[in-house]
């Protein structure tokens, strides 16, 4: 159903991501849940596939290749571990910020090194006594000559540990107009990480505490004018935060679909597989429709930011349909595996840990409601994604054909064997469905 939004170069990329997801990232997960710390050379490896500039242009060295193909690279990442596709899509939040706020100078220095995997940037905005109540925020930058100061704290920063470039959100005055947005560099004095804290999932990625203490940073690391801070921190979440996010909730509830069936279908009861008793199979009929409808709303809506259209109202619903129904699926998946999910030697109970860290980051789900709701009546405060449009819409030239890689993906060529099918069903549903076309 994807492929109505991907071409043949989407799928190659597919292919790309999930041969390495498998190679790569697998073999690690048992090590990233036992120490449940950061993964420093896991992350920095991902970032050197290049993945992380997916929306970066090509002018800056990125793969100019839209919010589509960055859906997909998370979606198999996540699908393998929820942790490497957080650590993905905080990355490319972070990408975000220098692409529609940066000066020239900026996009030269930044953007090249990000494409790379050099350079892993994030995105700081919360703070423990505002949360999401943006104009809460109470960290200050002054400025002091060719320099601003900065002091204050913030938490919940993906990929705090891994960072090598923040873009901080803090006061420059008061009000909505009163925010402004900077680049601050890790090794920057007066700059400090706090400990990383044990969470319920996602081991393996970080999501902590950035600390400022008079840390001194040059008026050239500015992002545009002071007063847009706002800007920044509202366009990043609601053109970046909630697809990237509504990906990694997608390719969690694939992971819940995959373990399901297969465990199902080897599952023995009064002789005969799990998968052969009828509330079984009702169970894993919700998932499946579930996962169907959130795969569309998920595709739909970057294929339009792809389009340079109006698309707040679908990026906002599809992080709410993807959010809710994983985290549906996964406990009907617990209700399945009964006592065998409690124990970790299968992964149905990680992707139900791991689903609701998506939960909270870019909005809960009354969040969700309340601006689908405003959008209903017509109150809306204006589209980030119209006012954006033209930085968001993909050229077709920008992404460069590769021949060899849409081959692989016409004929299957070069998917690992051991990897379920993103199409379920049986082989005589898919040729009854291939004679219907």
């Amino acid at each position: 159903m994807h492929r109505h939004f991907t071409d043949q170069r989407h799928e190659a990329l597919r292919l790309r991501v999930r041969d390495f997801a498998e190679r790569e990232v697998r073999p690690r997960i048992a090590e990233m849940e036992a120490s449940r710390t950061v993964c420093h050379d896991l992350s920095r490896r991902i970032a050197r596939q290049g993945w992380i500039g997916v929306t970066i242009h090509r002018a800056y060295g990125g793969m100019g290749a839209g919010h589509v193909a960055k859906t997909l690279i998370i979606e198999e990442l996540s699908r393998v571990s929820g942790a490497m596709g957080a650590m993905a899509q905080a990355s490319q939040l972070g990408v975000a910020k220098i692409v529609h706020f940066g000066n020239e100078e900026q996009k030269k220095t930044w953007l090249p090194a990000i494409a790379s995997g050099d350079c892993l940037p994030t995105i700081a905005v919360t703070e423990p006594h505002s949360g999401g109540h943006v104009l809460g925020m109470t960290s200050t930058a002054v400025r002091d000559g060719d320099d601003y100061i900065l002091n204050g704290r913030k938490i919940y920063v993906g990929n705090s540990h891994v960072g090598d470039l923040h873009g901080v959100v803090v006061r420059t005055g008061e009000g909505s107009k009163g925010l402004s947005a900077f680049l601050v560099e890790s090794g920057t004095p007066g700059f400090r990480v706090g400990p990383q804290q044990q969470a319920m999932g996602l081991h393996g990625f970080s999501f902590g505490e950035l600390f400022f203490d008079n840390c001194r940073v040059p008026a050239a690391n500015l992002l545009g004018r002071e007063g847009d801070g706002l800007s920044v921190a509202y366009s990043s979440s609601v053109l970046y935060g909630r697809p990237n996010l509504t990906a990694v909730s997608l390719g969690i509830h694939q992971a819940v679909l995959d373990e399901t069936t297969t465990f199902c279908a080897e599952r023995q009861r009064y002789g005969k597989p799990l998968a052969e008793l009828g509330n079984i199979k009702l169970k894993l009929g919700r998932i499946q429709s579930r996962l169907l409808l959130a795969r569309l709303a998920a595709y739909h809506a970057v294929h339009l930011l792809d389009q340079g259209l109006p698309c707040d109202a679908e990026l906002m619903n599809a992080k709410l349909v993807n959010v809710e129904s994983a985290l549906e699926s996964a406990r009907d998946a617990m209700d399945i595996h009964a006592g065998c999910g409690l124990f970790t030697d299968r992964p149905i109970e990680r992707f139900l840990r791991d689903a609701h860290h998506i939960f909270a980051p870019a909005g809960t789900s009354d969040i969700q409601l309340l601006r689908l709701g405003e959008f209903a009546l017509g109150r809306a405060k204006g589209e980030w994604s119209s006012r954006l449009a033209e930085q968001l819409r993909l050229a077709p030239s920008e992404w460069p054909d590769d021949e060899e890689a849409a081959e692989a993906a016409r004929t299957g060529e070069g998917a690992p064997p051991t990897v379920p099918s993103q199409r379920t069903g049986s082989s005589r549903q898919r040729s009854w469905f291939a004679r219907l076309r």
